[in-house]
C-alpha cells in the first residue's frame, strides 16, 4: 500500500499534450527548424503515422532534401479549424523560402493539414498531439 499513494501522484502530475491552434503552428515551425538542422529523422516522424502520412519512405523523404542548403517558414494564422467523433483538424497557412546548395532560391505558398486525435477515446499519448497530415505548396517564383 505504501507504493500506491507516489504512483497516484505521479499519474496525476502527467503532462497532456498542447492541443491549442498555437501548438498546430510550432509543429510546423519545428518540422523546418529540424529540416534545417538536417535531422530529418525528426522532421520525418512530424508527419502523421510515423510518417508515412508525407508519401514517402524516410529514404525518399531525406534524399528530397540532398539539394537543399536552408529553409525558412513563416506561419501564418490558423484556420478551418475541424471536430470530427474522434479527431481534430486544423489547417496552417505557410510561406517557405528555401535556398538550393548552388545558390538558387526558391519560394512556395499553400498550407499545412494537420490533425491529432482526440482525449478520451483511449489512444496512445503521441497520438493526441498535433502532427502534418497532408501538405499543398505551389512554388511562387
Amino acid at each position: 500500500m505504501i507504493f500506491i499513494a507516489p504512483l497516484a501522484i505521479f499519474a496525476a502530475q502527467a503532462v497532456a499534450p498542447d492541443t491549442s491552434a498555437r501548438a498546430a503552428v510550432e509543429v510546423v515551425q519545428s518540422y523546418y527548424g529540424a529540416i534545417n538542422r538536417r535531422d530529418f529523422r525528426t522532421a520525418y516522424l512530424a508527419w502523421d503515422q510515423n510518417g508515412a502520412a508525407s508519401g514517402q519512405t524516410f529514404a525518399k523523404f531525406r534524399a528530397g532534401f540532398a539539394q537543399t542548403r536552408s529553409v525558412r517558414v513563416v506561419a501564418g494564422p490558423p484556420f478551418n479549424a475541424d471536430a470530427g467523433m474522434s479527431q481534430r483538424t486544423i489547417d496552417v497557412p505557410v510561406e517557405v523560402y528555401a535556398i538550393l546548395n548552388r545558390g538558387k532560391r526558391q519560394h512556395f505558398r499553400g498550407k499545412y493539414t494537420l490533425r491529432r486525435v482526440v482525449e478520451g477515446v483511449g489512444a496512445p499519448a503521441g497520438q493526441l498531439r498535433w502532427h502534418l497530415s497532408s501538405a499543398s505548396l505551389t512554388l511562387v517564383d
